[in-house]
């Protein structure tokens, strides 16, 4: 039996008849993606700022403890983390706050679990990205900065991270990038995401095609905005003589 296109078919109104079309669904599960996205790359950025830095510190315990947080979370699935954030976590927690956890909305509860999965499992990463970035630099600058009077915590906030992160930004795109194709992931637990929208319009319409190449063409355009933004953030900081100059 030949397969029946039919492109019409976003412009139909659902079967629910809240007056929402299928294209309606789509863009709210794209919103959806960014909303997550950008939120856990915010807590990457944070996390992995700091936990990239205490990798590099002379203190050995604390780049032991940063070595371990990077080690767990890089090596156990994101997916058996995400269910442990959503299942497991608040069984957990003491019983008064595991109990608040779960009165609150679903998709409070799955918007929640998945910006922490995704941000911390984006942290172990990121992280690897800024140590790198800081262990590049010259020695020198870092002995140049302490004599000068400067404390450790000081040249690392004036002096190695902000050099750091202008040579890391390719390499940060990318890790951009994986977390909004990561959070498709986020649809195992209900949360209706772009992925999650796409097969819920196949279940209520039968157009699988139409439906995932719409899926498909929207990931791409996140890419597209992605690169062409980080592209020229990176043109804008590279550093004469570190990045092709």
């Amino acid at each position: 039996m030949s397969y029946q296109w039919n492109w019409s078919v976003f412009g139909q109104e659902t079967v629910i008849g809240d007056g929402a079309t299928y294209a309606d669904w789509m863009l709210a599960g794209l919103k959806m993606t960014v909303m997550v996205s950008l939120s856990a790359w915010v807590l990457a950025l944070l996390l992995g700022a700091v936990v990239g830095v205490l990798r590099t510190v002379p203190n050995k315990g604390l780049r032991a403890v940063a070595t371990a947080y990077v080690e767990v979370l890089r090596n156990i699935p994101l997916l058996v983390q995400l269910f442990v954030w959503y299942f497991i976590v608040p069984e957990l927690l003491p019983a008064a706050w595991g109990t608040a956890i779960k009165q609150l909305p679903p998709d409070v509860q799955q918007f929640g679990a998945a910006v922490i999965c995704l941000g911390l499992f984006t942290s172990a990463r990121v992280s690897e990205q800024v140590r790198a970035g800081i262990e590049s630099l010259p020695i020198g600058q870092t002995r140049a900065a302490l004599a000068l009077g400067l404390s450790l915590p000081q040249v690392y906030r004036l002096v190695l991270l902000p050099m750091a992160f202008r040579l890391i930004v390719p390499p940060l795109t990318s890790e951009f990038l994986n977390i909004f194709k990561n959070s498709a992931v986020c649809s195992t637990i209900g949360l209706l995401e772009l992925a999650a929208q796409g097969r819920q319009l196949v279940d209520y319409t039968a157009q699988p095609y139409e439906s995932f190449i719409a899926v498909t063409v929207m990931y791409l355009l996140i890419n597209v905005v992605v690169m062409t933004l980080m592209g020229w953030l990176e043109r804008r900081v590279k550093v004469p003589g570190y990045m092709g100059q």
